[in-house]
């Protein structure tokens, strides 16, 4: 078998907000979403999601589930971040034919597609990656609590923290800073509301600062500029240099451009597919090693 887009290949591309179930055969792929898959916070439901997108996709592309799981498949889930777990999926899932990672490689694939260049890829968490002549480097992704800069939980903290600067004299006056705490009823309920959200209740909020980034707030636009200052720095220590091509992916991370380093933002270029699609043309790698 050559690598070829008739190929049949099954592919999974899960994170903290929606897991995406593909199949191509040939030109024609199938997909199914579902629920959330980060399987370092709760194995049991990604995996749930990924069984019931299966079963659904069988139902659509009129195949069975076990036909569908003979295939070459990849599995790229959030919170694989160890071979235990991946050995543990392995176990529970019913692929026999099977590579598994975490959600990183599918998106910088994806977005990268085979040219060279670095991905910043800003969702609920963050991760950024590099390609450079089919070799690959990842860094972050290490969760909400020691990591995610630049994410949209991490949009959301920081401006709530900003508002409360505002409160305390801290911090000049924001139109952001008053509808925060308008929103959540004053600096009480802001350390209310920050003691039991969880990162994607945070990054429900990144929406309202990029909004009031993009017209002119000065709070808005403090937190944006600072995790541009966090993208680029980590662009460059995972080896990006000038004139390599830049992806700013994820529901946050093309708002990120404009506050961007002159010299990299002359780089940015739009991503050539999307996490599933990057999924997909792994599963295909897969699919030819297997056959040589």
């Amino acid at each position: 078998m050559d690598d070829s887009p008739n190929t049949m290949v099954l592919a999974i591309d899960g994170g903290g907000t929606r897991c995406r179930v593909g199949f191509r055969n040939g030109p024609d792929v199938i997909a199914i979403e579902t629920g959330a898959a980060n399987v370092a916070t709760d194995f049991d439901g990604g995996v749930a999601h990924v069984i019931e997108g299966l079963r659904a996709l069988a139902l659509r592309s009129g195949r069975s589930v076990e036909t569908l799981a003979q295939l070459p498949a990849f599995v790229g889930l959030a919170g694989v971040m160890s071979s235990d777990i991946a050995e543990r999926l392995r176990g529970v899932l019913p692929f026999s034919n099977v590579r598994i990672a975490d959600d990183r490689p599918a998106a910088l694939r994806g977005a990268l597609g085979m040219r060279d260049g670095v991905l910043a890829h800003c969702g609920t968490g963050s991760f950024y990656g590099v390609q450079i002549a089919g070799r690959t480097r990842l860094s972050g992704g290490w969760g909400p609590v020691l990591g995610d800069e630049a994410s949209a939980q991490w949009i959301g903290r920081a401006a709530l923290r900003g508002a409360l600067k505002m409160v305390d004299g801290r911090a000049a006056r924001s139109g952001l800073a008053s509808l925060l705490l308008d929103r959540f009823g004053g600096a009480p309920g802001i350390v209310g509301f920050a003691g039991s959200a969880r990162p994607s209740d945070f990054g429900a909020l990144a929406p309202l600062v990029t909004d009031c980034a993009a017209r002119g707030d000065a709070l808005g636009r403090h937190v944006m500029a600072a995790g541009a200052r966090a993208i680029a720095a980590s662009l460059v220590s995972i080896g990006w240099v000038s004139g390599q091509a830049i992806c700013l992916t994820g529901g946050i991370g093309p708002h990120f451009g404009p506050y961007m380093p002159d010299v990299m933002r002359a780089d940015i270029v739009p991503p050539e597919g999307d996490p599933l699609a990057g999924a997909l043309s792994l599963a295909q790698d897969l699919a030819l090693e297997v056959t040589g």
